[in-house]
């Protein structure tokens, strides 16, 4: 009897892969050949998957927006108001090891959504998902009674959502210098200047 393969389980491993091989010897190095050799898999059953580099990378793109995703819709956040909304944007920083990989992955998807536009349309859509997710958390500061009066909500959309982009990057190239605790209270610190 053949054994039967979870097809998405597969994807899911090739896409991994994929990752591994783009933090380990950059997105130019991410040929299908060195991604099936990383994935285990021949060349002809990860195109039994993928028919495309472009489709590969896309899946691979999108898988860690429904990771980050999957964590904040199933994570039962606690304790008052700031530090809740301090820890759901955390799921958008590189505070541990999975996460680091994440935003390492998504920053070098994101430089490739200049030349394929495929991945373009995917990076503009999962953009417009943080971003309306930022909204939703200034929008609880002032459910919560917590913001101050008179701010503009767009105006700090945009700068919450470049400041999340900033704290991360930095993080990423100097993690020495910029480490998470500064990370995070540059985060706290943003937040509470936001607040009465």
């Amino acid at each position: 009897m053949p054994k039967k393969v979870d097809h998405e389980k597969r994807r899911i491993q090739i896409a991994e892969a994929t990752w591994k091989v783009i933090i380990d010897d950059g997105l130019e190095q991410a040929s299908v050949r060195k991604i099936a050799t990383t994935a285990g898999l021949s060349v002809g059953a990860l195109r039994h998957y993928f028919s495309s580099q472009s489709d590969l990378l896309s899946y691979s793109m999108e898988l860690v927006s429904n990771r980050v995703k999957q964590r904040i819709q199933t994570t039962a956040y606690n304790g008052p108001p700031l530090e809740m909304l301090t820890n759901v944007i955390s799921e958008l920083l590189p505070i541990d090891e999975d996460r680091r990989i994440e935003m390492e992955v998504w920053f070098v998807f994101s430089a490739k959504t200049l030349v394929d536009s495929k991945l373009e349309s995917l990076s503009a859509a999962v953009y417009q998902e943080m971003h309306q997710g930022i909204e939703n958390i200034l929008r609880a500061l002032e459910e919560f009674k917590l913001a101050k009066k008179g701010i503009d909500l767009e105006v700090e959309v945009d700068r919450l959502h470049a400041l999340i982009d900033g704290l991360a990057s930095h993080h990423l190239l100097h993690p020495e210098t910029f480490t998470k605790d500064k990370m995070i209270h540059t985060l706290k610190y943003h937040l509470l200047s936001l607040c009465k």
